[in-house]
């Protein structure tokens, strides 16, 4: 099915239906995706056993199940968020502690946001700008599909929130801040080349990191900030941000990226049933001979 025909055909009336059907739904999906396609579920098992050597076979099967339940709620909160309205984010969505970025919109200044791929990231990136005076501008990696893609960047735009991809990331930092900007990175994605990522232990396992939040943050003196989302009931969320730093350039290297990793593996190690364990996370070996904190040093922009 082409992008336009699933984007008609499936995505938009899906997105629309009450939410009586939705969660009909999601029982279906739990059931396609758990039990007849099996999707990714060798995946899902070593990952779920290599982070934590410690639990049973029975243990590591039981968060699998949550988690696939949990998969297909993602699943449809994503298609949602394609015709999502202010007042359904709203209602979904509750923000703890915004005001504590509101003194630096008011200083003039940009932050910087990151997020995991934790509970329902989807309606956060899609919602985020209606409750901060920031304008918000998402770092993502763009759809495969051009038509999809496309037309989640309208969505998007909709409520006034940009979609940077990572080709275009350092352009926007040079040229596209002159309104003050929460720049939203995700901090849990595998890098493309381990030879230019930050190494840290993260879920029991040598873990290859992006560091751009890092990097951006030091080069443009930028306050940091980590998102915790949490689960509420009848399919809410809470939103509540975390202070990292204000003075990144006077942080020791790493420190910002090694502080928000460790903020979002204590809430995995919590409940480990809302992270995305379908994704191929640790894809390379930590390579030899290499100087980290030497490379995050140049590419932050440190003396």
């Amino acid at each position: 099915m082409s992008g336009r025909l699933l984007y008609y055909l499936f995505i938009i009336p899906v997105s629309k239906l009450p939410n009586g059907m939705i969660r009909a739904l999601s029982n279906v999906i739990y059931v396609l995706l758990r039990y007849i396609v099996c999707y990714r579920a060798q995946i899902i098992t070593n990952n779920l056993t290599n982070a934590f050597p410690d639990k049973s076979s029975n243990e590591i099967e039981k968060i699998k199940n949550r988690f696939y339940r949990h998969l297909s709620v993602v699943f449809l909160d994503g298609i949602q968020s394609f015709s999502i309205t202010k007042d359904q984010l709203r209602r979904r969505i509750e923000f703890e502690n915004s005001d504590i970025i509101r003194k630096h919109y008011e200083a003039n200044s940009g932050v910087i946001i990151t997020v995991g791929h934790y509970h329902s990231w989807e309606l956060l990136l899609a919602g985020i700008n209606l409750f901060i005076r920031h304008r918000a501008a998402v770092i993502y990696q763009p759809l495969k599909n051009k038509f999809l893609d496309i037309k989640l960047r309208q969505t998007r735009s909709d409520f006034k929130t940009l979609m940077i991809s990572t080709k275009e990331v350092k352009p926007f930092f040079k040229t596209g801040m002159e309104t003050p900007t929460a720049v939203l990175f995700a901090i849990d994605q595998a890098p493309a080349n381990p030879k230019r990522s930050y190494w840290l232990n993260f879920l029991n396992q040598e873990t290859a990191v992006h560091f751009g939040a890092e990097k951006f943050a030091t080069e443009y003196n930028m306050p940091v900030y980590h998102a915790r989302l949490s689960q509420k009931p009848n399919g809410m969320y809470s939103l509540k941000f975390e202070l990292i730093t204000t003075d990144p350039r006077n942080e020791q290297a790493g420190f910002i990226t090694e502080k928000v990793t460790q903020l979002l593996e204590s809430q995995i190690i919590e409940h480990p049933e809302f992270w995305l364990w379908s994704h191929k996370r640790w894809k390379h070996q930590r390579p030899s001979g290499i100087q980290l904190q030497q490379l995050i040093t140049e590419d932050a922009g440190r003396q």
